[in-house]
């Protein structure tokens, strides 16, 4: 069973930028999707980023777009979030999860799921 850990949550003045990460364990992180998803109080949870292992495909939210970046580090089994140019509404608990299956790519339908970190984006 794949587990996720996030890290690298905090305060950040907007316009600034945040590296957020994402530990991948317990698995084969070559047969993993990962990706990242993020929920405001009030809110549904959003799809943000993510990224197959190989790191040859990814996708992000139209939120998000442009401004973000999702990489990993094989070696490390590590999935990063990058973001920048940070806006009040990016102020999110930000989750990484993680599937086999690449349904997800459409559905988002993720199996396994960290247990988060907060992101707070200041005026």
């Amino acid at each position: 069973q794949v587990l996720l850990e996030e890290s690298g949550g905090g305060l950040v003045q907007a316009g600034g930028s945040l590296r957020l990460s994402c530990a991948v364990s317990g698995g084969i992180p070559s047969r993993y999707i990962v990706g990242w998803f993020r929920q405001a109080p009030g809110k549904e949870r959003e799809f943000v980023a993510a990224i197959n292992w190989t790191g040859e495909n990814t996708n992000y939210g139209d939120s998000v777009r442009g401004r973000f970046t999702i990489s990993r580090d094989n070696a490390k089994s590590m999935v990063y979030l990058q973001m920048g140019s940070l806006k009040l509404e990016d102020t999110a608990v930000y989750f990484c999860a993680a599937d086999r299956s690449a349904g997800v790519w459409v559905n988002y339908d993720y199996g396994a799921w960290g247990q988060g970190t907060q992101v707070t984006v200041s005026s």
